[in-house]
């Protein structure tokens, strides 16, 4: 598995859990939003798609 592609998947899951949670509190002063769930979920499925499609040119 490709290094983006598995990157991807990472932030995939971690934006389904953000997004779950209503955010996480990373520290007592700094809560994530959903909208960081959500670009963060968006910028896994994009790795996921980039990972793939260069999987599909070299392999």
């Amino acid at each position: 598995m490709q290094r983006y592609t598995l990157t991807g998947i990472i932030l995939v899951v971690i934006g389904i859990v953000v997004l779950a949670y209503h955010g996480i509190i990373y520290t007592t002063r700094l809560p994530l939003p959903r909208i960081v769930g959500g670009i963060v979920l968006v910028g896994g499925i994009v790795l996921i798609f980039i990972g793939n499609k260069k999987v599909g040119l070299h392999g």
